[in-house]
Formats: C-alpha cells, structure tokens, sequence
C-alpha cells in the first residue's frame, strides 16, 4: 500500500502565519496494523482528521484574537489543530484531543513546524470517563458531529472536562437536524451538572460567511456571541 500523501501550506493569521502539514486531500488512507479499524474508523473516514476544514479554518480564525486571559483551553476533537497551533503560537494554555490514532503524530508534526512548545494531547473518546484531563476553562471544537448518538456523547463529554464556570464556543457548518444549538444539550435548571456554561454556537455557510444560529439559555446558561470576521470557505 502506498503511504498516505501529504501537503504543506502556510495559513495567515493577520500577521502570523502558520505552517501546516496535512493530508493532500480526503482520499487518503493507511491503516497498516488495523489500528484505526479496531478503534471503528473505516477507510472512507480515515482521512476526515487530517485535511484543514472551512470550519476548522473559521475556529482558529476567532481564536487568533480571542480574549484568553490565562485561561486553561480544550480543544475537542481536534483533527489537524488549526485552533490549538494558533493559541499555541500565542503561548495560551492549550490541550488537544481526537480520537483518531493519526492526530498526535500530525499535531506534533505541525509544532516543529511552527517552532512552538509541545501541546499536551490526548487520544481519547467521548465515552471514556477515565482520560485525566482535568478540568478547562474553555473548551472549542468545531465540525464536531457526524452521527445523531454523537449530540449526547459529546455533550457529556464537555460537561464532565468544564470547569464550575466555562465558555464553550462550537463552530458548526450547519448539517440538517445538528445545525446550530439545536443540537447541544445544555445542562438545565434541575440539573444535577456543577457546571455554568457560557457558550456560542457559530455555524458558516458554504460561501463562508458567519451566521449565527440556535442560541438557548436555561439558568445555568448565558450566550455571549464573538465577534467574527468573514473567513473563506475554500
């Protein structure tokens, strides 16, 4: 089997720019000890992690000038690391996770690159309560769900990793019923969650342009919207 093939490509962030290493494109595969296919990756979602996504591209765009303030960050299934390879160039608190068995190797690939410090990363699941990662002040994602089951899996998941008050910011490209908020189960009032969440739901349309959808607020809640630029889809 041929290795996957790869690409390199500088992203301008303002005044920065960050180098990255990625598949050359969705049609790459390699899975030589069957690692993927026992973790439940098939060979048509293999490469999903490891290309740079318009709303990937969107969620690094807001954090190269969103306010951290010392902040401890998580960014949820972060495939290639757009986002965290920004704060990290910002020297922010930033730790990573995917899923994918490819993730890491990329992620630190693309920090020599960049000639930043090492980012903690952690291969781990959403239905994996044992992974130690501690507690964040603010957890980013974008692109997120795939899979109806993944709405509640993932929440959960932010809610055991926030801290008793957090900011959760979700970029999502808009796919039918997971559009916007209406997919994100917040904690409620009667909940039994420790958790505040203030959060934002940012979806992009094809032409890459910022829309704002499905904010809800229960009293644990509130919604605070980033300002956003246009950022391009291609």
């Amino acid at each position: 089997m041929t290795a996957p093939r790869v690409r390199y490509q500088t992203i301008e962030f303002g005044d920065v720019d960050i180098h990255v290493r990625t598949l050359r494109d969705t049609l790459q595969f390699e899975d030589v000890d069957g690692e993927a296919e026992a973790l439940g990756i098939s060979s048509a979602s293999w490469p999903i992690f490891g290309v740079v996504w318009a709303s990937g591209r969107a969620l690094a765009n807001l954090m190269a000038t969103y306010e951290i303030a010392g902040r401890r960050v998580l960014e949820v299934g972060c495939g290639i690391g757009l986002a965290s390879l920004v704060l990290n160039q910002r020297a922010e608190n930033i730790t990573a996770t995917d899923y994918h068995p490819e993730a890491a190797a990329f992620l630190a690939a693309n920090v020599a690159l960049n000639g930043g410090k090492v980012i903690p990363f952690v291969r781990t699941g959403w239905l994996d309560a044992s992974d130690e990662l501690g507690l964040f002040d603010l957890i980013i994602g974008s692109d997120l769900l795939y899979e109806t089951e993944h709405i509640g899996l993932l929440s959960a998941f932010i809610n055991r990793h926030a801290q008793p008050t957090c900011e959760v910011i979700i970029v999502d490209p808009g796919r039918g019923q997971k559009d916007g908020g209406a997919w994100l189960r917040l904690p409620t009032a009667g909940s039994a969650s420790r958790s505040r969440w203030a959060w934002s739901i940012v979806a992009i349309t094809r032409r890459g342009r910022w829309r704002r959808r499905g904010a809800r607020r229960s009293r644990r809640c509130t919604t605070a919207w980033p300002r956003l630029a246009p950022v391009s889809a291609t």
